[in-house]
This record gives structure tokens, sequence and C-alpha cells, in this order.
């Protein structure tokens, strides 16, 4: 059988990174896909544009009949993670219990090749529940025995971006003043989840494995700058200002008094300010991938004709 015609299970596959990945799988000729998630608005949003493969609503941190999509699958790519909130429980059912369960489903049915979707945050001197738990995450992976491959992406961005850029995006258009914390000189390597995409599917079909690949952003841009080339992919007209970080850090905790979800932390503000420079390697050349140039990259997520107007709930 074709490789293109075989089953890929996607745990976690109704956000960022898994929309934009059955988007690529398919343009690249891949049929049999299956995806797991428990998002429920957002497993909708996916099955208006890819009626014809299988979503299915599952909570991953609870054992159930979602076991037997792995049946005869040919490769899993999980993508299941808990990003943001407030307390530690989230992160403990989607990080930890989850990869246990799905774990369990890879080694009972023999699945042969495992694309495991960790973060830099590993390598981050960043500490709070996202780092600790995902680092605990790719730990369990390793450890399980089984055929697959790491990879390590930075922040992301891309098509269906709800959370980072894409919230970012949508409250520049709204709010007449944009606050930035502190100067706004905090570097990042921010990774094209197109880029990042192709690299999952040139995994799935060289079956890269037994090894860790940090996969950086190639460009390193202050957070202030990702903010200017925003508001001009967006037409925004908000004022940029700087205010001191002290006095934002206040405003998201009061924030999250009255958001059960917010869309920023006053944790990911740490981790934004987090000194951080993670390794670069060619993954352009490991992978065959043509690396997508960042104001490009933001284009094409903010000015897509088919895409860039699909949004997730948050």
């Amino acid at each position: 059988m074709d490789r293109k015609s075989k089953k890929i299970v996607i745990p976690g596959g109704a956000g960022l990174v898994g929309q934009n990945l059955v988007a690529h799988l398919k343009l690249q000729g891949f049929k049999n896909l299956v995806v797991l998630d428990k998002h429920k608005s957002n497993l909708e949003v996916l099955r208006s544009i890819h009626p014809d493969i299988v979503i299915e609503y599952a909570d991953l941190a609870e054992p159930g009949d979602w076991f037997q999509h792995f049946a005869e699958a040919d490769t899993v790519v999980m993508l299941q993670a808990q990003i943001g909130a407030p307390n530690i429980e989230p992160f403990i059912r989607n990080n930890i219990l989850a990869t246990e369960h799905i774990l369990n489903a890879i080694k009972l049915h023999d699945v042969p090749y495992t694309v495991h979707i960790s973060s830099s945050v590993v390598e981050s001197v960043a500490d709070d529940y996202y780092t600790k738990t995902k680092t605990d995450q790719e730990q369990m992976v390793l450890a399980s025995g089984i055929n697959c491959v790491v990879l390590r992406p930075t922040l992301m961005f891309g098509w269906f971006d709800r959370k980072h850029l894409g919230w970012l995006s949508r409250f520049m258009k709204k709010v007449p003043v944009f606050p930035i914390p502190g100067n706004g000189r905090f570097m990042r390597q921010p990774l094209y989840a197109g880029d990042f995409c192709s690299i999952i599917v040139s995994c799935i079909g060289s079956r890269t494995s037994g090894s860790v690949y940090n996969i950086t952003g190639l460009e390193k841009i202050d957070y202030i700058d990702i903010i200017r080339q925003i508001k001009r992919a967006v037409g925004a007209k908000a004022i940029i200002l700087k205010i001191p970080y002290g006095l934002f850090y206040v405003l998201l905790k009061i924030w999250a008094l009255f958001d059960k979800n917010p869309p920023f932390t006053a944790s990911q503000l740490k981790a934004l300010i987090a000194p951080d420079e993670f390794e670069v390697i060619d993954w352009p050349s490991i992978f065959s991938v043509t690396p997508t140039p960042f104001s490009r990259a933001i284009d094409q997520t903010f000015n897509d004709p088919t895409y860039s107007k699909v949004l997730m709930e948050f």
C-alpha cells in the first residue's frame, strides 16, 4: 500500500498545528487521516473544511473507545498539549495523563512510527506549568521505547492561530492603543507553522527516528518588531505604546480574576521576557524544506484567501 493511503492518527489535531498539518497533508496527497480532540467548536471548524477525514471528539486524558483508531495506524503525530491556564490541573491532564494513554494505545496496536511534538521550552529558563509538564511529557515519550522522532518547535504562528499572534492581531484591530511591556526588545525566534508542518510531513515520509531536533525560527526578531509586522499586515490603526513591565504584569493578574481562560497570562509574560536563545540547526537541509521569510509568512498568515479568515475558539 502506498504510504499516503495509510492511516495517520493525530491526537490534539484541532489546534493550531493540527489544523495546519491536516491542510498540508492533504495537499501532499495523504488521504487516511484521523483527528482526535476534545475542543468541540474547533473540531467543527476542522470538519467544515475537511469533511472527508475522520474527526472524533475524545478526552485523551481518559481511556476510551478512541483507542480503536490506533489499530492499523501507520503513523501517530502527537500534538495534544495544554499551553495556557491559571492553574496546574489542565496541564497535568492534557500534557501528562493524555500522553500516558496515547503511548499505551501506540504500544497496544504496535504503531510503527510516531512524531512527537515537544517544545523549545524544555530548554528554556522559564519556570511555569507549561515548561514543567512539557519537559516531563518529552521524557515520557523518549523513555517509552516507541519508534519516534521528537521535534521541539519555538513559538509558532500561522493559519488558525487563535492564541498567540492571531489573538494579538485581533486585539490590535479592536483597540486604539496596543500596550507593549517594557521596551519590547525581547528577542524571539518565531517559527512559521507552515514550515513546521512541512518538516512533519518530511519525517512521515523519511521515517527519521531516534533523534531530538530543536526546530527554531531562523530569524531573530524582537517582540516589538513582530507587533509592527502584524500591524502592517492587518492594516491596524492602533498606537503601539510601551508601558512599564510591572504595570503590565498587574493588569494581567487583574484580567485573570475575571477571565477563567485568559488569552495571555502573567506566567506567559514571564516567559516572553526570559532571555532565551534557542539552538538553530540547518533544518532546511535536514528535512529538505524551504523556509518562508518572516515577512512573507506574516502576510500568508493574515491575508491567505482560504484560511486567514477562519477563526477558532480560544
